[in-house]
């Protein structure tokens, strides 16, 4: 008769992270609201300095939860049944990420290939086409806003071509230093590493020359600027906060490697950093091809 052997599983103790980063989440959805109503109607008001307080306690509580994690990591608490947690907690995640996206590119998809058409007075919709908008072009993208604001289109050419560039770059620099690190090749895993944390903060950097293209008087493209400067500005810029996080996430492990952490069999941290990144790349080339190209 054989004996089967158990592992030991930890089990943490009561944790007050989750309903910090709960009320993180609730002051920068009701920041966020308010700072889009000011601006729209050119007042100041608390909108702003709510959501910079959500933004503070979402950090507050990202490093205070990590550092407990890698705490008990350090110490060998985790055994591979806490590891396969780890990874079906990772994997929701980003599958949740996937569904965030896919709302706004739905809401991008419906916006081109129905709403357009219909107000051009596509099918049945002739009477309510010269009801609604009169003057109304069906084409893609909306240059004009029913009260006569016109706006310009940012090209894919110059800084978006570049930022795929340096994002296709980084995904390529993020599998080398993986690569590196199953080596135990601490030399090479620091090099890549660091390169695409370099490259993660060029993008983000390009990106908000981007914007202030955007927001100039040749180009008067706004965020109020009808359904197609809300999807770009949404779309685009809820992606460089996901950008954000990744090169965050990616400075966390760098400074954990020069600490000595990890080994070639013990880093689903750096994995799931990693996973990450691969799929804010994904998105961004989805993103490229559908709000700038096509």
């Amino acid at each position: 008769m054989t004996t089967k052997e158990y592992e030991s599983y930890y089990v943490p103790a009561k944790s007050h992270w989750p309903i910090v980063g709960a009320v993180a989440l609730f002051l920068i959805a009701v920041g966020a609201a308010n700072y889009v109503t000011d601006l729209k109607n050119e007042q100041s008001g608390f909108g702003g300095y709510i959501l910079i307080a959500g933004i503070a306690l979402v950090i507050y509580m990202v490093y205070g939860w990590f550092s407990n994690v890698i705490t008990e990591s350090m110490a060998g608490k985790y055994s591979h049944q806490m590891d396969t947690s780890f990874r079906q907690g990772m994997s929701w995640f980003i599958f949740s990420e996937v569904m965030f996206f896919a709302a706004f590119f739905g809401a991008l998809f419906y916006a081109r290939m129905y709403s357009v058409p219909w107000l051009g007075g596509d099918g049945n919709n002739a009477m309510t086409f010269e009801v609604l908008w009169p003057e109304f072009t069906a084409q893609w993208p909306l240059i004009a806003t029913p009260d006569g604001t016109t706006t310009t289109a940012m090209g894919w050419y110059g800084l978006p071509l570049i930022n795929t560039v340096l994002l296709l770059t980084s995904s390529v620099t993020a599998h080398f230093a993986h690569v590196a690190l199953e080596k135990d090749n601490r030399g090479q895993l620091k090099f890549w590493l660091g390169f695409t944390i370099l490259l993660g903060l060029v993008f983000l950097y390009c990106q908000g020359l981007e914007y202030a293209h955007g927001y100039a008087e040749e180009m008067k493209l706004y965020l109020t600027s009808g359904i197609y400067g809300n999807t770009f500005y949404l779309l685009t810029g809820f992606h460089g906060m996901h950008v954000t996080l990744g090169t965050v996430m990616l400075i966390v492990m760098f400074i954990r490697i020069m600490k000595g952490h990890f080994t070639p069999k013990n880093h689903f941290a750096f994995q799931a950093t990693s996973w990450y990144w691969h799929f804010v790349d994904v998105v961004w080339v989805i993103l490229f091809v559908f709000v700038y190209i096509i």
